[in-house]
């Protein structure tokens, strides 16, 4: 036996069957957190999306009562936090849910790979 490595080659249907499995991760266009300055949780938020280089607009529900409206009307409470990524909501929420909601939409948003 010699020391040559021998390179094997996937058949050709296994290597297609996995090109269809290739995707490209599309961020959400537009990303909303509506906060109250002084909540944990929302801290919280803030520091994930931070930490994984999302874009968002944070907004303060305890300073403008039009957005507290806005976020009672989007989420169906009045509990902080609440997401909105393109028009899919997550509330009152932990940094283990946003987690979990952050995968479920980039799977959502996944378009494949071009070649």
């Amino acid at each position: 036996m010699t020391g040559r490595a021998v390179a094997h080659r996937l058949p050709q249907r296994f290597e297609n069957f996995l090109n269809l499995h290739e995707s490209t991760v599309v961020k959400p266009k537009r990303v909303r957190l509506f906060i109250k300055p002084y909540c944990g949780w929302c801290q919280k938020a803030m520091r994930w999306l931070d930490e994984h280089d999302i874009d968002y607009e944070k907004i303060d529900v305890i300073a403008d009562e039009a957005a507290f409206d806005e976020m009672i009307r989007l989420s169906g409470q009045e509990l902080a936090p609440v997401i909105e990524a393109d028009s899919e909501i997550l509330a009152d929420f932990g940094p283990d849910q946003l987690a979990d909601f952050w995968e479920k939409l980039e799977k959502k948003n996944a378009r494949p790979a071009s070649r």
